[in-house]
């Protein structure tokens, strides 16, 4: 005997089409939302420099979204080709001996310059890695982004405790921007496979959206 289906009421039927539609629409909704709203941010900070003979919309009279983003890619782009010339150097050094002079902009600046040259080099390693730490207490499991191995004199304090230490940073959920930089023994901390996008939308959708993973085949013994 096969079992009947039960009949689902029209109810149901409509109820189960307008959950499909919200999850066919919403993430290209959202998706466009954020992408327009940061081209308005872009241009509204960068099309009122730009030179009324240069700008379309004198000429077209219709906005062109993007244009300012698309001049401070362009901008930006030539300071760094110039700043790797010999004259831009010159012109750098002169630029960061003036902010050193500085006392309340000096450790500023030095503070951002150290965070992006961190981040943006690209033999840097940082934040590129995650991986698993027991917190808050022993057999609780939180995931974190691995930072950098502890340099100058943190690591010297804790060599002297006889201890190899890696700077890791565990996010919250469900905003993974702000959180908390942890010093964890380098052989407590369980290493991942999935990238550090797939980790963070991990933690933004609070664990309902999980990366896929194919377990590694086990090689029977010869």
């Amino acid at each position: 005997m096969t079992e009947i289906p039960p009949k689902i009421s029209f109810a149901a039927r409509l109820r189960n089409s307008f959950l499909t539609g919200v999850l066919i629409l919403a993430p290209v909704t959202i998706t466009m939302w954020l992408v327009w709203s940061f081209l308005q941010w872009a241009d509204s900070w960068v099309k009122p420099y730009i030179p009324a003979r240069y700008d379309p919309e004198q000429y077209f009279d219709v906005a062109i979204p993007g244009f300012g983003l698309l001049i401070a890619v362009i901008g930006i782009t030539l300071i760094g080709f110039l700043g790797n010339n010999l004259i831009g150097k010159w012109i750098v050094g002169v630029g960061e001996s003036v902010l050193n002079r500085m006392p309340l902009v000096r450790p500023i600046y030095k503070s951002i310059k150290q965070l992006f040259e961190s981040v943006l080099k690209e033999h840097s390693n940082s934040f590129k890695k995650v991986g698993l730490i027991e917190f808050p207490s022993s057999g609780t499991w939180a995931m974190v982004f691995v930072s950098s191995e502890v340099k100058g004199e943190l690591a010297h304090r804790f060599n002297e405790m006889g201890q190899q230490m890696v700077a890791v940073f565990l996010p919250p959920t469900p905003v993974p921007t702000a959180g908390f930089l942890l010093f964890v023994p380098k052989d407590k901390i369980v290493m991942l496979d999935m990238t550090p996008e797939d980790a963070a939308k991990l933690l933004i959708s609070g664990g309902l959206v999980a990366p896929d993973f194919t377990p590694p085949k086990m090689i029977a013994p010869v």
